[in-house]
């Protein structure tokens, strides 16, 4: 972990001010001081009269930045080496024809994408800063001079002040390791690797073409730079168990990662995986994620990240799970049962 993010976190727990904090260079805070062994819940932000019991990534960048800090999802115009042929064809099985970037603006003009996205919210956050965040298909998949070119156009708005970057893991030669080495010497970064599950048959029905040994690979190349690493892990997805996901989990989290991303199987309109399983729900219900989530939340230590723990697809092209739009509902439900359980992000490795 980042030096600089370890004081930030001990920041979290105790309300220290920022302004207090170590310089970036101070050791990492011991192993055993972020231990928790009473039942006394950890709350990581307690700021607009919230209780938090998840250390959320926007609550580590208001305290990193001192003020709002907002994503702003693009498409850069990319592909995958398992949509031109070059590994397979269709992309991962359960990706939309955008590369699992619905959202994302992609009309070729990276700043002017942005702007359009800052003026849109405007009203909401009139003095917010942003992290450019490439989203769509696999983001460091082209000629270096490409990505360079497009990761420091992002950077070039006034109110960007960090990068995102979505890819693969068997998409970092030595090369793009090196450019994006530099860009996190320039600004705050991190690198989102997709690893979805740990197990090789499911890995493999899902077209991902790649393996758990090229996730570890691209997490010590990454780890070697002081590159931040977001890993994203997808709960439900066929013929896996609830335990299996766990597993998924608990083997990310013993990787030096910054942040995790969790959520459930959305079936889309125009995946593979709504032609070969369209009758495939993911949860039955509400309850039934809310469970598994909260029981993979507890497995993951508390300086770790919480990037998203749900996910909503578009409407109009979403299958299942029907009640998967409902993005707050399943977010309040979250923390309301985290609450009744006296649950907390870390809470299963407590000591006893």
């Amino acid at each position: 972990m980042n030096p600089h993010d370890t004081t930030l976190y001990n920041m979290l727990l105790h309300d220290t001010a920022l302004h207090d904090a170590p310089s970036q260079d101070a050791a990492p805070h011991d192993t055993d001081e972020l231990s928790h062994s009473t039942d006394a819940p950890l709350i990581f932000d307690t700021s607009d009269g919230q209780q938090l019991r998840i250390n959320t990534i926007n609550t580590f960048l208001k305290k990193r930045f001192g003020q709002k800090v907002a994503k702003l999802s693009l498409d850069g115009g990319f592909t995958c080496p398992n949509r031109d042929g070059s590994k397979a064809a269709g992309g991962c099985s359960f990706c939309s024809a955008s590369g699992s970037g619905d959202t994302a603006a992609g009309t070729g003009d990276i700043a002017c994408d942005l702007e359009t996205q800052i003026q849109a919210l405007s009203g909401k956050w009139p003095n917010a800063k942003y992290i450019a965040y490439f989203q769509s298909h696999t983001n460091t998949y082209a000629p270096v001079d490409e990505l360079r070119e497009k990761f420091y156009a992002a950077l070039s708005h006034p109110r960007v002040i960090g990068l995102a970057i979505a890819t693969r893991p068997d998409c970092l030669p030595d090369e793009v390791i090196a450019l994006l080495a530099e860009l996190n010497r320039k600004t705050f970064l991190w690198v989102e690797l997709g690893l979805q599950s740990i197990h090789a048959g499911t890995m493999k029905a899902m077209n991902l073409c790649y393996t758990r040994a090229d996730y570890d690979d691209a997490v010590d190349r990454l780890s070697e730079k002081g590159i931040r690493i977001v890993t994203h892990l997808i709960l439900g997805l066929p013929g896996e168990s609830p335990a299996q996901m766990l597993e998924s989990v608990k083997y990310a989290c013993t990787k030096k990662i910054f942040g995790l991303k969790l959520h459930m199987l959305n079936l889309v309109k125009g995946s593979q995986l709504a032609r070969t399983h369209p009758e495939y729900v993911s949860f039955q219900n509400i309850e039934d994620y809310t469970d598994l989530v909260i029981s993979a939340i507890e497995l993951v230590p508390p300086e770790i990240t919480l990037h998203r723990i749900t996910a909503d697809a578009p409407r109009a092209s979403l299958i299942s799970p029907a009640w998967s739009y409902k993005k707050r509902t399943i977010l309040n439900g979250i923390h309301k049962t985290m609450r009744q359980r006296n649950s907390w992000q870390g809470k299963g490795l407590r000591q006893p």
